[in-house]
């Protein structure tokens, strides 16, 4: 195990962002200077639970982060200062709510079955004013946006310092592209062992909107924040290996290069597929972006129902390439950990039980969607979502009781509020009833 504070003399880190991340996705730190993190890596960093999103009380006692060292990342833009991830324990034993140590049991549990799980992200982002009001390039205006290079190289200054920072920390970036919105961007790097993917994208998230604005912007990864554009997903591309990361399991001979595993893992995807919604589709805002109507690009780019195809971005889940597919059911809101531990039960559960993930659809769901008989359509919004997770006892379980239990009552306080609150739109519509 690295020495943090070894480290810290090595590479002049005077401060230590000891984190961990709460069920609603927020990261939540201590900063720690160098002298203690000694103490901190043996005894943990400590905070009261009920501070953050986690369903516990003032009476519980000190929660203690305890850091791991192999997630540590000196910030390139400040150097003095390193953020680690950690471990939230409580009385001698890992909190089974907090979704890192979710994401750690599914990963054991993986390991168990001989199989350990490979992903990469694509986290969408607008960049936007500083005040939040509109997207940050006035003159970012066409219909269809995507790949515009006068609109990407405007923004060139944001872009390439956040890419140079992924090289300089190892990450293998390989692609920025502005999106299918005014304003929306995405930067792709190498796929790796999901615990280390779900670490660098919590810390892509905080690095993003910190270089934003230092650059006088605002960074959203919000999942619809435009009426009329296209919202920010975060598509995942995954795949199961032997632990050792030599072998991909998922690799096989059909036509569309899946194994019978892939298939199994796939089918559970497919019978989750309602439930995975509140968890990957986290917010009130989640269900503005999957059953929305067109954008002003032409298409949301966002799937409305459980299916799945070949290389077609219509469908909740794409096969782009042998060997591994693509869940894009996912939005810019979804917590990091949660998001890869539920794609990993599900698709485990898929596995233990042979689950057939039924017949591939190889049509424009947008178009013809409506000509398949069976295919589930995909919650209408949160408290449905909530409701489908609640429902599916099996996913539940798989991702742990006291998981579910706190994200489910955490979650519907949050929708309870949200139906307590007027909206302009009822004050226009209805002020005159």
């Amino acid at each position: 195990m690295t020495e943090l504070a070894e480290w810290a003399a090595e590479k002049g880190v005077r401060f230590f962002l000891c984190n961990f991340t709460d069920l609603f996705g927020v990261q939540r730190a201590k900063l720690v200077p160098a002298e203690a993190i000694a103490g901190a890596q043996e005894g943990g960093a400590g905070f009261a639970g009920f501070a953050a999103w986690l369903d516990m009380t003032p009476a519980h006692p000190d929660m203690l982060v305890m850091p791991d060292a192999d997630s540590a990342i000196q910030l390139p833009w400040k150097p003095e200062v390193a953020w680690v991830a950690g471990d939230p324990w409580m009385d001698g034993e890992p909190v089974a709510q907090a979704p890192r140590n979710v994401l750690k049991s599914l990963v054991a549990k993986a390991n168990d079955m001989g199989f350990m799980m490979q992903s990469g992200v694509e986290p969408e982002f607008h960049l936007i004013s500083a005040d939040g009001s509109g997207i940050s390039d006035a003159r970012d205006f066409h219909e269809k946006p995507c790949y515009d290079q006068s609109a990407l190289m405007r923004r060139y200054d944001v872009i390439a310092e956040i890419c140079s920072t992924m090289i300089e920390l190892g990450w293998g970036p390989y692609q920025n592209d502005h999106e299918d919105a005014n304003g929306q961007f995405e930067i792709n790097w190498d796929f790796g062992p999901c615990l280390q993917t779900a670490d660098r994208h919590a810390f892509f998230k905080f690095m993003v909107k910190e270089i934003a604005e230092k650059h006088g912007f605002r960074a959203t990864f919000m999942p619809k924040p435009f009426t009329d554009l296209t919202g920010n997903g975060c598509h995942v591309h995954h795949s199961l290996w032997t632990p050792d990361g030599k072998t991909c399991v998922f690799d096989g001979d059909d036509e569309m290069g899946l194994s019978d595993t892939a298939y199994s893992f796939l089918g559970g995807l497919m019978a989750h597929g309602q439930a995975l919604c509140a968890i990957t589709n986290p917010t009130v805002n989640s269900y503005k972006r999957i059953n929305a109507p067109a954008t002003l690009s032409g298409a949301t780019w966002a799937p409305q129902s459980v299916t799945y195809g070949g290389n077609n971005r219509t469908h909740m889940v794409r096969i782009p390439d042998k060997g591994r597919m693509e869940f894009r059911l996912a939005d810019g809101a979804a917590n990091p950990y949660l998001l890869q531990a539920a794609l990993l039960a599900a698709g485990l559960d898929g596995i233990e039980r042979q689950l057939d993930p039924g017949k591939r659809l190889d049509i424009d769901m947008y178009t013809e969607g409506h000509k398949v008989r069976g295919a589930r359509k995909l919650p209408l919004n949160l408290l449905d979502a909530l409701r489908a997770f609640q429902k599916d006892k099996l996913l539940a379980g798989i991702m742990g009781d006291e998981f579910s239990d706190a994200y489910v009552k955490l979650r519907t306080r949050e929708w309870n509020q949200y139906c307590q609150h007027l909206t302009q739109w009822e004050q226009d519509t209805t002020l005159d009833c």
